[in-house]
Order: C-alpha cells, then structure tokens, then sequence
C-alpha cells in the first residue's frame, strides 16, 4: 500500500484532500493522471451497460432530494454502522471490522449480538483499541451514515422541515425516476436505469485509502423485469458483469464471489464480486448483485401517493416491477485497476516500476519525445508530431530529462507507446522509433504511417 499511495502522489494521481491545512480524513483529490483514468473506467463503464445494450438506460439524477425520499427508502432509520470508541485515545472504530478481526461474521448483525461478542472477547481480555491498545472500550451504538444539511434560510436550519440529506448512494435516484423513465421512453420490460454519480457517507472509519472514503463514485443499475424472470436475469447480470472484469484484463484467478447469507429483509439474493487486493493484503468487495424485489418502488409509491405500477400490454395486468441492482464503487474500482497493474520488473537489465494499465484505460495513450532537449531542431519535430497526434489519442509531449528518465516516467503513469523523434527522423525522413511499454521493443514507423500503425494498437 505504501509503494501504491507514493507512485499515486508522486506521478500526479491521488491526493490526499485539503493537504496543505493538514488534511481531512477520508477525503481525496484526484490529479490529472488520476482523473483521466477515473474517466476511462467510467467511459467503459457506460458503454458496456447502455451503448452496447439495447433495454439500459442512462440517468444523471439530482444529489439532493426531498427528504420524505430517505424516509421511503429506510435510511433515516436504519442506515447505520455499530461504532465503538475508545475511552484512552477517543479513537472510533467499526464494531463489526473488530469482530472480523478475530473471525466473527457481524454483517448486518444486530447491534445486540454486536455486543455480546465484544462482551466475550472483553472478558477474555482481548479486545483492544485499534489506535493505542487501551482495552478501556465503550459498548457499540448505532452510528448514522447519512449525511445531513438543509436547504433554505440559514436561521431554518434547526428544522426538521428544511433537513435534507447528501445521498448516500445514488440508486435512490433512479427509484424516482422510474415514471419518468417509463414515460418519456416507453420501454418494455426487462429494461434497467444506469448512473454514475457522487454518493457520500459519514464513515466511522475512513481508512485503506481511497477503498472507504466519505465521498465517491458509484456506478449503479437497476434493472426493472416481472418477478417470474428474477433467477434467470440474476445469473445473467452476474455473467455479464463478470466478463466486463475480465475484457479489463483482471486476472480471474484474483477474482472470486461472495454469497451473503444474511439478507436485507426486502432481499432474496446477494452475491458480491471481490478482487484480492495486494495492497490491502487480500479479498475485498469491489462490486454487488441484489435482488431486491418490488420493495424499494412499492416504499415510494405509498410514502408519494403516485401509482408506479407497470402495465403489462400481453396480460392487461399492472404490477410494480421487481429489480436487480449492480452496484460498484468507481473509487475501489480504480485502486483495483492501479493495484493490478503497479509491478516491479526488469527491462534491459535495470529494475523499473511500471503501470500495467490495459490500454483503453491508461491516462495517457502516446507520450512523444525529442531524443535530446538542447537540440532546437528535434524539439520542434517531436511538438509537430505531438500536435499531430492529439487530434486523434491522448497524448503527452515530454522532454524532462534524457531519454531513459523519459521511459521511467512514462512506464510508472502507464503509457502503453512512446514515440521518439530523433535524428534520422530530420535528416533521412525515415520516421520515428515506436517503443513498447511492456516489451521494450522498439519499432521504426514512417510519419505517413503513424497514426494508422498507432490506431492499430490502441483501438
């Protein structure tokens, strides 16, 4: 995890927020790198689920909504987290992750077998604070996840009328847009609503870098069908999803499903897919499949009073669809993309550290280089074939440094070709050297032929 937190900072990725005052826990900045390849998992993302699908649609639904929303949905009483705290450090900790720990299973327990585990292991002596090792634990309480403001006047800011919430997850959105969905589109079931968006969260504990923050991405579908379909769809979107990891070039032997036993009270399937994170020294959720039956617009419709039946042309019935949700975080995604693809090997005999990135989601796509800095007429040629080239490729014009420090740089932020102008390219016009990020091997390519020889590699 240090070797990934420090390639992150130091080539431009991940930040840590509000740095220069000290920080604020479980918050970060993504820098350029960083931000193009957060675009780039999204792009995929969103072509997968609704370019190359005919019956998903896309949705970018407001972060705010109306209040009786989270009512509906259940949140604003049970979103929550057990939280313990230390009375020696004032340390808070995840009453659920301590029981982990020592080999307890606390997903979705009650608060009260939360505690009578921790009783036990108090008794045995063996529970202890995180941060400092005091055994002077209090008893788990719930902790509230959602995040609260409010709209309006700041003198109303005290009432309940103009509370709002920060969404802590973005599906909520698509439950409301349903109606208008079906409306403005008309689509037959099976069809889905899919969005990336920001969701928040008062996490007890933000920790493992940017896996668990208090703000990310996540990209979520809801896929609306008629109870009867609900097995085969399920194991259809598990299919479907779980070849999108491997196109990705995710190694399937690092991959793995989870089956949950214990149930939301609405659900009747729940799988996970997890990644075994090096840097978080193994499996860990990344995405989640659920059924989840007819329960989250059958809430809205008795809290808004407004009829979200669908009407089946074939039967002349109306009934409220049942839904499958996938749900994966963009943040976690891409630390599983950076920990999959950070090596260290040996090219040419010199040990060098290298994004393995596939090529549709490395930040940058050609780097161009003159061979020598000083040389007026190489550093114009490589900024001709630079200008050239990013008209069709992201591309990145660099000249920090001799050559090799050139191809270090550009190996540790992913750059699967590097393009070098050097003096052949002036005087004989025999083009420029093509080098391979992965192999090291290098390839001469005439100027008329580059970009369709680049295109070739790319895609």
């Amino acid at each position: 995890m240090e070797a990934l937190i420090a390639l992150c900072k130091r080539r431009g990725f991940i930040f840590q927020g509000s740095e220069i005052y000290g920080g604020l826990p479980g918050t970060y900045d993504y820098g350029h790198y960083g931000t193009l390849l957060k675009d780039n998992i999204r792009a995929s993302w969103l072509k997968h689920m609704v370019q190359l699908r005919e019956d998903v649609y896309g949705l970018d639904s407001a972060i705010f909504a109306h209040p009786k929303m989270w009512v509906a949905s259940g949140h604003v009483g049970n979103f929550d987290d057990p939280q313990v705290d230390c009375k020696n450090c004032n340390n808070r900790m995840r009453a659920d992750h301590l029981l982990e720990s020592f080999g307890i299973n606390a997903d979705k327990a009650s608060i009260e077998f939360i505690n009578e585990e921790l009783d036990k292991l108090r008794a045995a002596k063996k529970l202890k604070c995180t941060n400092c090792g005091s055994s002077d634990l209090t008893q788990a309480k719930k902790f509230s996840l959602m995040v609260k403001s409010n709209l309006g006047s700041p003198t109303d800011a005290l009432s309940e009328e103009n509370v709002v919430y920060l969404r802590p997850e973005t599906c909520g959105g698509i439950y409301l847009d349903y109606k208008n969905t079906l409306d403005s589109l008309h689509p037959k079931l099976p069809f889905g609503i899919a969005q990336v968006g920001k969701a928040f969260r008062n996490e007890i504990a933000a920790r493992q870098f940017v896996f668990r923050t208090r703000e990310f991405e996540q990209m979520e579908m809801q896929y609306f069908h008629d109870k009867k379909d609900t097995d085969r769809l399920y194991e259809e979107w598990r299919e479907v999803r779980w070849n999108w990891y491997l196109e990705m070039g995710i190694d399937p032997s690092a991959l793995r499903w989870y089956k949950h036993e214990k149930l939301a009270h609405y659900a009747s399937k729940a799988y996970d897919i997890e990644y075994n994170f090096k840097s978080l020294g193994g499996f860990k959720e990344v995405e989640g499949f659920h059924a989840r039956g007819d329960w989250d617009l059958s809430q809205h419709s008795k809290f808004s009073g407004v009829d979200l039946t669908y009407f089946d042309e074939e039967t002349k019935q109306h009934f409220i669809p049942h839904i499958l949700e996938t749900s994966a975080g963009l943040n976690r995604l891409m630390l599983m993309f950076l920990d999959a693809a950070l090596v260290e090997d040996e090219l040419n005999g010199e040990k060098r550290t290298v994004l393995k990135l596939p090529v549709q989601l490395a930040p940058i796509k050609v780097a161009v280089f003159p061979l020598l800095k000083n040389k007026p007429q190489l550093v114009g040629k490589a900024h001709e074939v630079y200008k050239l080239l990013r008209t069709k490729f992201v591309t990145e014009f660099d000249d920090n440094g001799n050559i090799g420090k050139c191809y270090r740089r550009q190996d540790e932020i992913g750059t699967p070709l590097c393009v070098t102008v050097d003096f052949e390219t002036l005087e004989q016009g025999t083009g420029v050297t093509v080098r391979d990020r992965d192999s090291g091997a290098q390839e001469r390519v005439s100027e008329a032929e580059l970009i369709s020889y680049l295109q070739g590699k790319i895609g």
